[in-house]
């Protein structure tokens, strides 16, 4: 793009607003080249690494990594440039340096001029008359087809373009050419040329450089006279030999057009002149405009517009427009000052004798070049139309006034209704190019703006998305050139409409790189011009960064700006045309919201102009904008609703009968024409449901109107369907139902004596019967239904409710994996407890009473366990998710109002709970039970009852610490959480989460939970009675869980550190302790008969664990091991040979050394992959050897 330097297309970053400005002003920090001495050092170590090539890349790659550093900033080498050519060059003229050193310099030498540029560096290079022969013999030897010495070739050639800039003629050096043989030597201009064209058509970068040096070489005076004509000869013929059809045609087309570019730009215009015409009919005849590779047409157009350059004279414009005032604070002062004297001015209106020019005939072939250019304004790559629109302006130039204009007129046709966004998008870089050099005359301003406006808001949908981002940020390119270009009383009558137009571009842009751009063009103006409306006002508030966040633009931005009137209407009037019918739904979206936002400021307008004009279009045929419009009149009427309330009049004093029964039409059009079916139906039911809840909360008057039921019907069908609907749509919907069922009913279904018994019934009955549905989706959406209901038509039925969310909320052997319909129910239920309120001796069916708290409860609890799994990995943790917001606010609820019945031991299975949720390897659902348990915990209002360890608790958890704490991050987590191990109340349930955390497969996760865990079991050792209980719940926690995989596996892996890390040595000491004996028989019941190779491997380790524990415990140990020597699974063999072959190795003293070392040999010796019945054999002499029982083959009884 052409004003901002953002790279990518425009994508949004909007969830990272408190980052982008650090990232953007990451770019140009530096002060100076900070690493001369690192690099330094590396140049002068190039001896040293050549010959090993991993020292040879690894250098490489350090220096390309100093220097990639200051690709933003590559002046800062400036000052180090000349040392460090020294260093290198010194290395390559040394004639005892290697071949392999000398390319390992060049190499150097090419990363320096990547970065830098080879134009500021060409001139360091030495070039005397003594390094002509040396460069051209070292360029000899190179062999043009190596691949891997590009660098040096490239090098080579740069640096001869430079040394045959010598200013004596070449014969002079080739001195007496005859050779003693006999044999006439080349002259070297013949051996440059033959050089120079070999490696015009060679496939690699030395292409580039060969170009360059033909462009010095042939426009030296001794070798144009001689060479040139021929060279131009060779070209041409090789140009219209080759085609771009075929990759050699394609590498030897781009050599030739890069050779000529550069011929046509150095050389002078009179040596150029006579081949011009040639090389155009030349150019003419290899039509690159239909070739498809971008390169060869952006050099035609390079070398087109270089030989229209050389057919005219150079020579500066007397007629174009030159801005003669420049002083920015005086055009600030305009403002408020008003407009200066057109003396003070001094803008140069050009007179009759300035426009008396010397009148000269213009090629014919200027026209045909001129088109070419206008060709490429049109081209579909990006920088072919930049190149062309260069070109445009440089050529317009050296043009008399009338030609000049009939050039803009021409350009001015790219941006008729049938040309492309690449015609539009080449016309804006042209007419900014021809503004920004004084070549657009004041008096086609007229002509110009209007097209400027267009740009603005250029926006063709094309299929799903659209185009034309490039074209608005060319747009706003041109406005930015205008401000630099022309004087404040030329640009005054259009001061108005442009401002508009960049204040919406900056603000209501779908893409950041366009915002970015019209805020930056708005800011040039506003310094520039002077004559912005409320420039410095706006530009605070929608400067660079400002503009970087959507939301923040349409939402809050947008409602400042339009608080100046000159912006108002235009700003409305953009979103009600513009920005409603976008293809992008979430920009529809926002642009309702916006406009919801704007109609304080105009509620007038709103209801005059904008609402009758949206109603026929919310019942019209394009889907987007029906979508757009219906949305729009929704947050308009709501917003209206609003300014009524606070000025104490009723809705009806701003929208008169004609828009209140277009706004009930809506409904009733799009059910007659089935517009809520299919894939167009996801749009509009969601679009429909939030018009009904926004007209039912701007309390419209249509109580016992038809259009009710027939509100109700589309609420009730949207949640019935939700099963037929794409996964996309389905949230959306969902949650639109709901929200238009809670206003709908608030405001429609209550009478003075609450709610009708009828309609009651027949809605909750249905709602409650609707829950039992097979589908998932439908009982997600009755159950938040159920949870949206008003109290007063809960009333009498909360227990009928309850009883059918609980249903909901259970895992059932039929609906398992219906996690989101239970996440949905325990939502629900918390919901009704919020909207029934507490009334502890009140009854049942209408109150959260002591009578079902402990249903309630016992419902939310259960939800804490469920651990169901699928495809989709855990999706019980939604459910659990759910859970523990639901415990939240009901016990918030209880506690502000009756904390009585929050029972002792119900308050303390939701700490111990939630402690287990704080302690898992979920980040994202640890965190959000971390933020539950401590928004609990210091709740003071009053404070939640029964918290067991109180004080403890707000010992290891700070109150001050309680915000900033991050639960997400495991190596601030867990050191905490693992301190609830100190208390019997939280003991079990912390270590279960920690099992699963430290026995888990998330590196970090598991390293900082197993620490925190070892540091917890060290701190302890010293107290038997603290152990003691450790390992008694430890055994609890494995027995509940027993063949649970879920946490029987972490377990083991658990076991098998802890054992590894002695935490268990105080055991050692006792023969046959109960503990490490409980454990082995919990572990052998654990892998029996189990084919799960992850447990299986697990259990084997911590059998070799239990080993160092003495007595009875060791035969028993190693007959489980020796029976796995034998499991049918052969990598279950090798694993136990191995795990027992380092046992062996370190818990020595359980047998004999000669025995030890014997058992060794067999382990490593046999093949355990091979037959059982040999691996069997193997397995017996082992327990011979160690004295072990051997395990007895079970017949199968059939």
């Amino acid at each position: 793009m052409v004003l901002n330097e953002m790279s990518g297309d425009g994508s949004e970053q909007e969830e990272n607003k408190g980052l982008e400005p650090d990232v953007i002003a990451r770019g140009n920090i530096l002060e100076s080249f900070t690493e001369s001495q690192e690099a330094r050092e590396l140049i002068n170590n190039l001896r040293s690494v050549h010959e090993d090539l991993i020292l040879r890349e690894t250098a490489i790659q350090k220096f390309n990594v100093i220097m990639n550093k200051y690709q933003e900033q590559p002046h800062l080498l400036d000052a180090h440039l000349e040392w460090m050519l020294n260093l290198l060059l010194g290395i390559i003229r040394d004639e005892a340096s290697s071949p392999s050193l000398v390319h390992l310099s060049f190499q150097f030498l090419y990363i320096i001029s990547k970065v830098r540029g080879y134009k500021p560096f060409l001139r360091l290079f030495p070039h005397e008359v003594v390094d002509v022969q040396p460069v051209l013999d070292m360029l000899v030897y190179q062999n043009p087809k190596d691949y891997e010495t590009w660098e040096t070739r490239y090098m080579l050639l740069l640096w001869l373009s430079v040394t045959c800039l010598i200013p004596f003629d070449l014969a002079k050096l080739d001195g007496n050419i005859s050779s003693p043989e006999g044999c006439t030597r080349v002259p070297i201009m013949d051996r440059i040329l033959m050089v120079a064209k070999s490696y015009l058509v060679v496939s690699d970068k030395a292409r580039d450089a060969a170009a360059v040096l033909v462009s010095k070489f042939i426009t030296r005076p001794d070798v144009k006279q001689k060479r040139m004509a021929d060279f131009l000869d060779w070209t041409l013929s090789t140009l219209s030999k080759s085609s771009f059809h075929t990759m050699e045609g394609t590498i030897v087309m781009d050599g030739m057009l890069q050779a000529l570019a550069q011929l046509f730009k150095h050389g002078k215009r009179e040596d150029c002149l006579p081949y011009a015409s040639t090389v155009l009919e030349c150019l003419d005849n290899c039509k690159l405009s239909e070739s498809n590779h971008t390169l060869l047409r952006k050099l035609g157009v390079k070398l087109v517009q270089r030989l229209g350059l050389t057919f005219l004279k150079p020579k500066v414009a007397k007629w174009r427009y030159q801005r003669g005032f420049r002083s920015l604070a005086a055009n600030l002062q305009i403002s408020t000052v008003g407009p200066v004297a057109p003396k003070a001015m001094n803008a140069a209106s050009v007179t009759e004798e300035e426009e008396e020019e010397e009148e000269y005939d213009i090629p014919g072939d200027v026209e045909n070049v001129v088109e070419q250019l206008l060709i490429g304004l049109k081209d579909k790559d990006t920088i072919v139309r930049w190149s062309a629109a260069k070109g445009i302006g440089r050529l317009t130039g050296r043009l008399p006034k009338e030609l000049a204009d009939e050039v803009v007129g021409s350009v001015l046709d790219c941006f008729s209704f049938q040309e492309t966004d690449n015609s539009w998008h080449g016309g804006c870089l042209a007419l900014a190019e021809l503004g920004r050099r004084g070549l657009l005359l004041p008096s086609r301003l007229s002509d110009v703006v209007p097209v400027i406006l267009k740009g603005l808001s250029y926006d063709e949908k094309r299929g799903a998305c659209s185009v034309g981002s490039n074209v608005r940020d060319a747009a706003c390119y041109i406005s930015w050139a205008f401000a630099r270009a022309y004087d404040p009383l030329e640009l005054r009558p259009f001061v108005n409409q442009i401002s508009s137009a960049l204040v919406i571009a900056a603000v209501f842009d779908r893409d950041i790189n366009c915002r970015r751009a019209a805020s930056a063009a708005f800011q040039e103006n506003v310094g520039r011009q002077g004559t912005f409306p409320h420039g410095i006002d706006i530009l605070t508030a929608a400067d660079y960064f400002a503009v970087g966040n959507r939301i923040n633009c349409f939402l809050n931005i947008s409602v400042y700006i339009a608080g100046f009137p000159e912006y108002t209407h235009p700003m409305i009037d953009h979103l009600a045309n513009m920005k409603i019918n976008h293809w992008d739904g979430v920009i529809r979206e926002f642009s309702a919201k916006a406009l919801h936002n704007l109609t304080p400021q105009a509620p007038e307008y709103m209801v005059n102009k904008v609402l009758p004009k949206l109603l026929p279009l919310a019942v019209g045929t394009d889907l987007h904008t029906r979508h757009g419009a219906i949305l729009a009149c929704a947050e308009i009427t709501h917003a209206l609703s609003k300014l009524a309330e606070e000025n104490k009049r009723s809705i009806t004093s701003y929208l008169d009968e004609k828009i209140l029964e277009g706004l009930k039409q809506i409904h009733v059009e799009l059910c007659c024409r089935q517009l809520y079916r299919g894939l167009g139906g996801e749009l509009m039911r969601p679009a429909v449901c939030t018009l009904i809840e926004k007209l039912s909360l701007s309390k419209m008057p249509f109580r016992e109107d038809p259009i009710i039921d027939g509100w109700q019907w589309l609420i009730n069908d949207s949640l019935r369907n939700l099963h037929l609907v794409s996964s996309n749509a389905r949230q959306q919907i969902k949650e639109s139902a709901v929200s238009a069922l809670a206003a709908l009913c608030n405001e429609y279904y209550c009478s003075e004596g609450g709610a009708n018994p009828a309609q009651q019934d027949e809605l909750v009955k249905q709602y409650i019967s609707d829950l039992q549905s097979s589908e998932e989706m439908i009982q997600c959406g009755f159950s938040l239904a159920l949870g949206a209901l008003p109290r007063f038509l809960l009333k009498g039925r909360l227990q009928e409710v309850l009883e059918g969310l609980k249903r909901v909320s259970c895992i059932s052997p039929r609906h398992v994996s219906f996690a989101e319909s239970r996440k949905d129910g325990l939502k629900a239920i918390a919901k009704v407890c919020l909207t029934v309120g507490v009334k502890g001796e009140g009854s049942p069916t209408e109150f959260v009473c002591k009578t079902n708290v402990a249903q309630i409860y016992n419902t939310l609890l259960d939800g804490l366990n469920d651990y169901t799994t699928d495809s989709r990995g855990d999706v019980g943790a939604w459910v659990r998710e759910a859970a523990m917001t639901s415990l939240m606010e009901v016990t918030l609820l209880l506690t502000q109002n009756e904390p009585e019945l929050i029972d002792a031991n119900v308050s303390k299975r939701i700490m111990c709970c939630l402690a287990q949720q704080s302690a898992e390897k979920i980040d994202r659902f640890r965190a959000h039970a971390g933020t539950v348990f401590l928004t609990l915990l210091y709740f003071d209002k009053p404070p939640v009852p029964h918290v067991p360890h109180r004080e403890d608790l707000e010992q290891i958890f700070p109150r001050s610490e309680a915000v900033t704490f991050n639960w997400n991050a495991p190596s601030q987590a867990f050191p905490k959480i693992t301190q609830l191990l100190d208390f019997p109340a939280y003991r079990y349930h912390v270590l279960t989460g920690l099992t699963v955390s430290v026995g888990g497969l998330t590196e970090s996760t598991v390293r900082c939970s197993s620490q925190s865990l070892f540091d917890y079991l060290k701190r302890i050792q010293i107290n038997m009675e603290a152990m003691s209980s450790f390992c008694e719940t430890l055994l609890q926690v494995f027995e509940d869980n027993l063949l649970n995989d879920r946490v029987s596996v972490p377990l083991l892996k658990m076991l098998d550190q802890i054992l590894a890390n002695g935490c268990f040595d105080v055991f050692v000491t006792e023969e046959n302790h109960p503990f490490p004996m409980k454990l082995l028989k919990l572990c052998i019941d654990e892998s029996r008969k189990s084919k799960d190779i992850q447990k299986l491997r697990s259990s084997i380790a911590v059998f070799c664990g239990l080993i160092q524990f003495p007595g009875d415990m060791r035969k028993k140990v190693l007959f489980q091991l020796f029976l796995l020597l034998c499991h049918p699974f052969p990598i279950i063999r090798k694993t136990a040979a191995s795990q027992v072959y380092e046992m062996l190795i370190t818990y020595s003293d359980i047998a004999e050394p000669d025995v030890i070392e014997e058992a060794m040999t067999i382990l490593s010796d046999t093949n355990w992959d091979a037959e059982l019945v040999v691996v069997r054999k193997q397995r017996n002499c082992l327990c011979d050897l160690m004295k072990v029982p051997k395990p007895q083959l079970v017949t199968k009884s059939t």
